[in-house]
């Protein structure tokens, strides 16, 4: 078994003398072509192109010696470290950090990043990459080949971002990029690569104390004074069955959530405080303008989308998750046909619960359903002010849920 494993990250910059000294020890030297061609790596030291990094840690658990992984920018960001620490391995890994890939973007763009989001993007997390620079601001999308800047351009269709790309950084042949996501598709685009995607409206500038997005207002579910009274709020907006219906969907960061007949923008803009992307419809351009000031309002994202249900979803992104506040029946099997992984909507009858639910359970879904009964009353007199009764009707795909 090797005797210790250095982990040394490189940065482009010369190596410290700590890092200098492991691998001037090492008799196994893993890393990318590029690393292993620097003149510091010994030439008795055994080799191995760094491809698969489980491998290569089993190949360095058998290995009788001294062992050096080198590895682009800080290997404890999203690195290799996370592998090599494995229980599997039994390894002692030892860490020589270096400037992460993206604070040398950062640091490119000349901005500040303690408020960004961070994502990796690998072809099969890519689409909820996507959707967290649909949600938010400022993004550093780590990308990997077939999940890089054209790929996410393409999945942005609709909403405008800028994007800042740095290629190779910390290398001759680095290159830093300024290009709109409409215009990403139209270049080919070296690895590795790191893209800041920056776009919509941003929270008030702040010294800050969390990495990332700031808190949103306590308490979700929030009364109708919040969202200009209930004057503005329409069947089954009500703050209750608003809640049960967040409490059903669960909506989360990575999430694409569709908001059809959004309404006061009630709905919308809580799923977004979630850290949720969020579309949301109406037939209605005053009920998208309502929906537009409450989403500033809290400082989130949304995209809006003026048309009628159900024609027009047939071009809006895949969902993971739907509310139906309008449409009935109609709505609610269309977006059935797309497969979200969970669905709820709202009845006034029986009979229109029942319909409902029959075609969610045609369509695989597992189906609940509940009578809510809200009776709102004066504390002062303790007299009932007002009575709202909705079925609540939710429907979950069992092979799709977590």
């Amino acid at each position: 078994m090797a005797d210790r494993v250095t982990v040394i990250g490189w940065d482009g910059t010369p190596l410290t003398a700590a890092a200098r000294s492991a691998l001037g020890a090492a008799t196994l030297v893993a890393g990318a072509a590029h690393h292993l061609a620097l003149d510091e790596v010994p030439a008795r030291a055994e080799r191995i192109r760094l491809g698969s990094v489980a491998l290569a840690a089993r190949r360095i658990a058998g290995h009788r010696g001294t062992a050096v992984v080198l590895a682009d920018g800080d290997p404890g960001f999203f690195g290799v470290v996370r592998t090599l620490r494995a229980p599997e391995f039994g390894l002692e890994v030892e860490v020589v950090p270096a400037v992460s890939s993206v604070a040398q973007a950062f640091a490119r763009a000349g901005m500040p990043w303690d408020d960004a989001e961070v994502v990796v993007a690998h072809r099969r997390t890519l689409r909820r990459a996507v959707n967290v620079c649909r949600a938010h601001p400022k993004v550093a999308v780590l990308t990997s080949p077939g999940a890089g800047p054209a790929e996410l351009g393409l999945l942005l269709q609709g909403v405008h971002r800028t994007f800042v790309i740095c290629e190779e950084l910390g290398t001759e042949r680095e290159q830093v990029s300024v290009v709109t996501s409409d215009k990403a598709a139209d270049h080919s685009w070296r690895d590795p690569n790191v893209v800041i995607v920056i776009g919509g409206a941003a929270a008030a500038a702040d010294t800050g104390w969390i990495m990332g997005r700031e808190p949103g207002p306590r308490g979700w579910a929030l009364p109708a004074a919040e969202y200009g009274g209930d004057i503005w709020l329409g069947e089954g907006e009500n703050d209750r069955l608003r809640a049960a219906q967040l409490a059903r969907l669960g909506p989360r960061m990575g999430d694409l959530v569709w908001d059809i007949g959004s309404g006061s923008g009630a709905f919308t803009a809580e799923a977004a405080r979630f850290g949720a992307a969020v579309i949301a419809v109406d037939r209605d351009p005053d009920a998208l303008g309502r929906t537009t000031a409450a989403v500033r309002r809290f400082g989130v994202q949304a995209q809006l989308v003026h048309g009628v249900a159900p024609h027009i979803l047939e071009d809006l992104p895949e969902p993971d998750v739907v509310r139906v506040g309008g449409g009935g029946v109609t709505v609610v099997s269309a977006v059935a046909d797309r497969r979200p992984e969970r669905i709820v909507t709202h009845a006034a009858t029986r009979d229109a619960a029942e319909l409902i639910g029959r075609d969610l359970s045609e369509h695989g879904y597992a189906v609940e359903c509940a009578l809510l009964q809200s009776v709102e009353l004066d504390t002062r007199a303790w007299r009932e002010e007002k009575r709202t009764v909705a079925f609540l009707l939710s429907g979950r795909l069992p092979d799709r849920s977590p």
